[in-house]
């Protein structure tokens, strides 16, 4: 199986040879940050898929940003240049979690750790999403998530 990194970088010969020009200089600036990424700090380090996809997140989220202020200043162009810039990078996404299976990953978990029969309070939620957050890695908003387990804990 291939890394997402390495799909990136596949995907760029194949922007190439369609002569898709936004998909190649998206992909190759979202290669260039990840590089950039993996040789800041005092040794260099490589980026696993989860972080790839949290960088990825970013990226988009950059780009969808951009655009909503392009378009306040009535830059429709560069909006939409922006915005088909986040739908590239997106769909190196994984598929997003729905809120109800987010609900049930978040149960399942519950009911595990609740398993011995010890009531969860508010002090174990960090308890509960470890399992939880590695489980979701990046399909779903972590605040979300957080909110989530709060409810259930606090049932």
């Amino acid at each position: 199986m291939t890394t997402l990194k390495e799909r990136l970088h596949a995907d760029v010969v194949g922007h190439m040879k369609d002569r898709n020009k936004v998909a190649l200089t998206t992909v190759r600036n979202v290669l260039g940050e990840i590089e950039t990424r993996e040789k800041s700090g005092k040794t260099p380090i490589v980026l696993d898929d989860a972080q790839v996809t949290s960088l990825l997140q970013k990226e988009a989220a950059k780009r969808r940003d951009t655009a909503r202020i392009y378009i306040e200043a009535g830059e429709s162009e560069r909006a939409a240049a922006e915005i088909a810039e986040a739908e590239i990078i997106e769909a190196y996404l994984p598929q997003a979690l729905s809120k109800a299976e987010v609900e049930a990953i978040v149960d399942e978990v519950v009911v595990s750790l609740t398993a011995n029969g010890s009531e969860l309070t508010i002090r174990q939620l960090g308890a509960v999403m470890k399992p939880v957050t590695a489980k979701v890695a990046g399909r779903f908003d972590g605040r979300a998530v957080s909110e989530i387990v709060r409810s259930r804990i606090t049932q």
